[in-house]
């Protein structure tokens, strides 16, 4: 009983080294594995990879098409951060999910863009034209807002970043809102008259918001600007974990806002 009771304890020892420690998890200290939208947030992040790389860190990016999942891997420790979307969708995703998840780094902004489909410009918009939207209620709310300051719409008074569809108390073209998930919009252009569309969704579909776009945010209003900056988010409690530090200086590194500022002509603005 004694020998057998040895070799299970042996046995169990030797499982625990081959898998990296019992209850230790997978990943090393120098691993840090990252959830992104594939355009421009993976592209950034390969840039701050090759600096990290420099200081003995590897970065592993993985790239997600929607805006749920990143924030649910982090949230179960499958990912160490995610860096893809902007601070009012990260705040309203923490209400809605019970999720913990906050935000280490400011690093850009996208301008929203109307880009045309059937209808070539705004003025030239029917009546009852059809205008495609994002369906989040963060990215919906920023929509309205632009089409508002463009005097298409007029929304109940101090609305503000949560108004929807029934707080519109104006729509004299009788435009017809359409929602849908915000990676589709740049590929129902054809099907509608214009659409509304995320910076990031945009530039992943080969739209530039300098040429194509018929109408853009104010890039330079305070409020869209803080919180609508793109951030690196992990799970509350690991904000000052050397590897999610090292990883925050890659990516507020002047090689990262050169990028930025050489590669997406506008669609993509460095904040920090």
């Amino acid at each position: 009983m004694k020998k057998k009771g040895l070799a299970l304890l042996l046995a169990l020892v030797l499982s625990c080294s081959f898998l990296a420690g019992c209850g230790g998890g997978g990943s090393d200290d120098k691993t840090i594995r990252v959830g992104a939208s594939v355009t421009p947030h993976a592209e950034i992040l390969k840039v701050a990879g090759e600096i990290l790389a420099g200081q003995g860190y590897t970065l592993e990016i993985v790239e997600f098409t929607d805006y749920v999942q990143p924030n649910l891997n982090v949230e179960s420790g499958d990912l160490e951060a995610n860096y893809f979307q902007h601070q009012q969708y990260l705040d309203q995703f923490n209400v809605e999910n019970n999720t913990h998840l906050v935000s280490v780094a400011d690093v850009h902004y996208e301008p929203f863009g109307v880009y045309p489909g059937k209808t070539a410009s705004l003025e030239e918009l029917p009546d009852g034209a059809a205008v495609a939207v994002p369906n989040d209620t963060t990215n919906e709310a920023r929509a309205l807002l632009l089409l508002q300051d463009l005097g298409l719409i007029e929304l109940k008074e101090g609305v503000g970043l949560e108004a929807t569809q029934i707080d519109i108390v104006s729509n004299p073209r009788n435009l017809e809102f359409v929602e849908m998930e915000a990676a589709q919009l740049p590929k129902v252009l054809s099907d509608v008259d214009i659409a509304v569309i995320n910076g990031n969704y945009a530039i992943q579909d080969g739209l530039s918001v300098g040429q194509d776009a018929i109408a853009v945010e104010d890039k330079d209003s305070e409020i869209i600007r803080s919180d609508y900056v793109n951030v690196l988010a992990v799970k509350e409690g690991s904000e000052n974990n050397e590897a999610i530090q090292a990883l925050v200086k890659a990516l507020q590194s002047s090689e990262v806002r050169d990028y930025i500022n050489e590669t997406y002509d506008g669609a993509v603005v460095p904040i920090f």
